[in-house]
């Protein structure tokens, strides 16, 4: 069930481009929507590029990729420009205060957080400001949902300037580590009551 199609402001945006007449264009030159299991080499094409020549490690690899967007499409949204994914993001929900190793591979159906697991963006639309829209339209999204209190999620040091461009806050040193990878956990309060869903278009 994707939920995404029922929000106004998530609803798929139409920008076309002139063509010629007598020509059909056919795909939306812009469109936002959740994603799902077909998605998810491309998805993974994406993320192994952009996490692999930093930290040489992937937040997802394919069949984790493939797990939550079977179990919880609707917590992912991706960016497709002509067709083509440009960016995404892909959370899961967890129950816990803090992440723990679980959450990694865990999706916990009641839990009131959402856990971000990745956002990425395609080489060819890097420095364009497609992450942070991306981010800011998520986080809009997830304020339509009753059972939604938070958002977590844990980067690397030199990233955490870019989460708190978007509203997130510093929650501390996370307990995971990948390999010699150490990471800070941030948290973005979603505050889902009724009065936040009454004034963002849900």
């Amino acid at each position: 069930m994707s939920v995404v199609s029922a929000v106004p402001f998530m609803k798929p945006l139409h920008m076309r481009s002139p063509v010629p007449q007598g020509r059909r264009h056919t795909l939306p030159a812009s469109e936002f929507r959740s994603l799902s299991p077909e998605d998810a080499i491309s998805v993974f094409e994406i993320e192994r590029e952009a996490f692999i020549s930093v930290s040489g490690e992937c937040p997802l690899h394919l069949d984790e990729v493939r797990h939550f967007l079977t179990l919880c499409p609707e917590l992912s949204l991706g960016w497709f420009e002509e067709g083509r994914l440009v960016a995404f993001i892909i959370g899961s929900l967890w129950d816990q205060e803090r992440l723990s190793a679980d959450a990694l591979t865990l999706h916990k159906p009641h839990g009131p957080t959402v856990h971000i697991h990745v956002l990425a963006v395609h080489r060819t639309f890097r420095q364009q400001d497609k992450g942070s829209i991306l981010m800011w339209r998520y986080l809009q999204y997830l304020r339509c949902l009753p059972y939604v209190r938070r958002a977590v999620l844990m980067c690397e040091d030199f990233l955490v300037p870019f989460y708190q461009k978007s509203g997130f806050k510093v929650q501390g040193p996370s307990d995971i580590t990948v390999g010699p990878l150490t990471f800070i956990e941030m948290v973005y309060p979603v505050r889902g009551h009724a009065f936040m869903r009454r004034n963002s278009g849900c």
